[in-house]
């Protein structure tokens, strides 16, 4: 039984613009959000409150949650580390924000410097101020199906740190295939384990296409009872473990596949191919949607 309506995440304006190397002008990440909530995107991922250090790329968020003319029922949400980031996202008017962990210690030690368990105590001050605040907060668990130090990870671990995050009051956890290694049977085995331990409809997956598995991984996903996907518009994105890597699972070929299933996500994938080809024209890239380039070449 599939689902009859799925909720798509679009991650594009940060897990696929932040790794970037050209600079990106501001007036092209505002168009990108706006287009992408035109296109009927209810969910759209607009920035991340982290050091502009680590992530130059992100360094103008506030400004792009400031630029954007806002549509009723889209939440507009933003990656927080920590606290510092938290209070800059709620100054900046972001919905919800989101925090990140990962399955892998190695992966951990070596992006954020601290344990797992060090990562998620972090996190504990920003969830009570959320709170306190009425801000939802969702989870995201990297390397939930390989880890580029560690190779395979155990699907205990990742049921693990999704339900400490559950527990910390995340309403909603993203399960990364972070460097997209992931297959559908392995996608399968994973979430039978993580299911005992938070609830499916709690649960979204979140795919990347290195070796193009992630159409595959998501209907496996679906078939188990998973009806929330995060994608970015044109395949935005690139893992830096994985040289060469294509990145995120792209949108149109999401809402594509998922359209030619019966299945509703309220997008109008005319207007998604749109978004997609301008961003990608601005940034002067190859759009890495199949769909997109289909449709594009019968315009």
């Amino acid at each position: 039984m599939y689902p009859k309506k799925v909720r798509i995440v679009e991650v594009g304006p940060r897990d696929g613009l932040q790794n970037e190397k050209t600079e990106i002008a501001l007036k092209h990440k505002i168009a990108l959000v706006e287009d992408l909530a035109n296109a009927g995107l209810q969910v759209i991922e607009t920035g991340s409150f982290v050091s502009p250090k680590w992530v130059p790329q992100m360094a103008d968020s506030a400004a792009v949650f400031q630029g954007i003319k806002r549509q009723q029922g889209v939440t507009y949400s933003a990656l927080t580390p920590n606290m510092q980031g938290f209070e800059a996202a709620l100054a900046a008017g972001a919905d919800e924000v989101a925090i990140f962990g990962a399955a892998s210690e190695s992966f951990s030690q070596k992006n954020i410097n601290c344990s797992i368990e060090e990562s998620l105590q972090r996190f504990a001050p920003l969830m009570e101020a959320a709170k306190a605040k009425g801000i939802r907060v969702r989870g995201y668990v990297s390397c939930v199906l390989g880890c580029p130090y560690e190779g395979e990870i155990n699907p205990i671990k990742v049921a693990e740190v999704s339900r400490q995050m559950l527990d910390m009051g995340c309403y909603e956890i993203s399960l990364g295939d972070t460097i997209g290694v992931g297959t559908p049977l392995k996608t399968a085995r994973m979430l039978e384990v993580v299911k005992h331990q938070v609830p499916l409809e709690q649960l979204a997956v979140h795919f990347h296409d290195t070796y193009g598995q992630a159409l595959a991984n998501i209907l496996v996903a679906l078939q188990m009872g998973i009806n929330v996907v995060d994608s970015a518009v044109a395949g935005l994105g690139g893992c830096p473990y994985a040289k060469g890597a294509s990145g995120n699972v792209a949108s149109e070929d999401v809402v594509y596949m998922l359209h030619g299933m019966g299945i509703s996500t309220g997008i109008d994938l005319d207007k998604l191919v749109s978004a997609g080809n301008a961003i990608v024209s601005a940034l002067g890239r190859p759009n890495q949607s199949k769909v997109a380039k289909a449709i594009l070449a019968g315009r």
